[in-house]
């Protein structure tokens, strides 16, 4: 039995720190949970499992901007509204309205516009044998895959891409020190999304945001605030967790170039890819809760108000659960949280899972395994990570 003064502490908001690094197995060693300094850290897959859908905890995250000192502003206001935050039957009503709008058959309309994106932008650097990644596939993909979703022409992916990415930034550790580009593109966002949601509301197509402009159940339907709300969302995080997690995959792929050859070899794997890569990898490395109640979890008092990262990556390597589980696209694996659970989710992770597996397959057709070529850059590996620039080099199949 462990209290929480005698538990390991991680230097989790230090930019440097790691959260595959040996003191978080060392700590995941000893105990099921840690201290950081914003709160507690889960570290187990089983604990992980139980506490995302725990009865005293509520989702977290609208504590983020004050734990970094954001207290105020367009993007903190917008965030203490996104139903990311909302909770109760508020929350199960917004899912509720906005699910049609990601159903499987929805998706399974977009997958062949996935795969003429992912070939058009291979076309642009397959003959050359190389390429940074980030800038030429990852960044371009998801941001166009965003315009398809948003009924928007591709020629807007460079705006959505630029503003959402610097959005992105927020969900970092070094959010304190980008406060004011986060802001600015918050509100560059935020104002473009008005201008489309007007245009979708008095045109209606029949993508994702036009089927959120229309949606109602028992005459219920979406205010004008929840609308501008969810699709700059969607905006935010569609591009910025695609493109990092993408980032992310070819980085496993390239320490591990059979598991490439084994999905060459056998396309039907591409789910099966994008999901071990989400275990091994995953962007977003927490997910958070916060205690709405003084409760007693596994001999341990938490104490009303605590902040708790499920951190994402340790549960998914947690040998408690995957035993000796190194990076197989072909193995059976307990499942991973790299989309959350519970009430809040991941509600886009249908999407995200489809648009990640058909970038996986399409390339793993066109191209051999992908090797270094040059320095990568990255985000810090906390909060919200994954490669800014990664040059890679192959053989063109």
């Amino acid at each position: 039995m462990m209290s929480l003064d005698d538990a390991p502490f991680l230097d989790a908001a230090n930019p440097a720190f790691s959260l595959r690094s040996d003191p978080v197995r060392e700590a995941r060693a000893a105990s099921w949970f840690a201290r950081t300094p914003y709160g507690l850290a889960v570290l187990r897959h089983k604990e992980m499992g139980e506490l995302l859908t725990h009865a005293s905890l509520i989702q977290g995250s609208q504590n983020w901007p004050e734990l970094n000192g954001v207290t105020s502003g367009v993007f903190h206001d917008w965030w203490n509204r996104s139903i990311l935050v909302t909770e109760g039957d508020d929350h199960w009503r917004l899912r509720r309205l906005v699910n049609p709008a990601f159903s499987p058959k929805v998706v399974k309309a977009l997958m062949p516009d996935f795969e003429r994106i992912a070939n058009d932008l291979a076309d642009g650097f397959i003959a050359k044998g190389e390429c940074d990644f980030m800038a030429e596939f990852a960044d371009p993909y998801a941001a166009r895959v965003l315009c398809l979703l948003l009924g928007l022409p591709e020629s807007e992916a460079p705006f959505i891409l630029r503003t959402s990415a610097t959005m992105g930034l927020a969900l970092g550790v070094n959010f304190p020190s980008v406060t004011d580009q986060v802001e600015a593109a918050t509100i560059e966002l935020g104002d473009f999304i008005t201008q489309v949601l007007a245009e979708r509301q008095a045109n209606p197509g029949e993508d994702i945001l036009s089927i959120m402009v229309q949606a109602q159940s028992d005459g219920d339907r979406l205010s004008a605030e929840e609308l501008h709300n969810l699709a700059l969302m969607l905006a935010f995080a569609g591009v910025d967790t695609t493109r990092n997690q993408l980032g992310l995959g070819i980085s496993m792929f390239m320490d591990h170039p059979a598991q490439w050859e084994a999905l060459t070899a056998d396309p039907s794997l591409d789910m099966a890819a994008a999901t071990e890569v989400m275990r091994m990898r995953p962007t977003i490395t927490w997910v958070t809760r916060e205690a709405i109640e003084t409760f007693e979890y596994r001999g341990v008092t938490i104490p009303k108000g605590t902040v708790i990262h499920l951190y994402s990556e340790s549960a998914g390597t947690d040998p408690d659960a995957m035993g000796d589980a190194p990076f197989d696209i072909t193995a059976k694996r307990a499942r991973n949280y790299g989309f959350g659970g519970g009430i809040h989710h991941c509600l886009g992770n249908l999407v995200a899972r489809n648009d990640m597996a058909v970038a996986y397959r399409v390339l793993s057709a066109r191209m051999g395994p992908p090797k270094a070529a040059g320095e990568a850059t990255w985000l810090a590996d906390s909060g919200n990570t994954g490669p800014i620039s990664l040059p890679i080099s192959f053989t063109a199949l």
